[in-house]
């Protein structure tokens, strides 16, 4: 997606910061349209690098789901019983 500039020319990716009103901030791949916050706008572009390099296949593959669960401090059957409270579309999607 292109995006003009203030001089009028055209641009192609980049980035938008936008200031929230609980003063956060997200930082908004043009290109993409993926976006991600944080407290300031260093923290959101670095959050927003995690998911680009995400969306171009980076990353570890998860093999246990459980043992990552764990890891993280997690109760993985907690995380089981929640998606069978939510599983399926929400009822006001139906």
């Amino acid at each position: 997606m292109d995006s003009a500039t203030k001089d009028g020319s055209e641009k192609s990716g980049g980035v938008e910061f936008i200031h929230e009103s609980d003063g956060s901030i997200t930082a908004r791949d043009i290109e993409t349209g993926l976006a991600r916050g944080g407290d300031t706008r260093a923290e959101a572009l670095s959050q927003l690098a995690d998911v680009l390099a995400l969306e171009n296949g980076e990353g570890e593959r998860i093999d246990d789901e459980e043992a990552f669960l764990e890891e993280l401090g997690i109760d993985p059957d907690e995380v089981a019983a929640a998606r069978e409270d939510h599983d399926g579309i929400p009822e006001f999607m139906q």
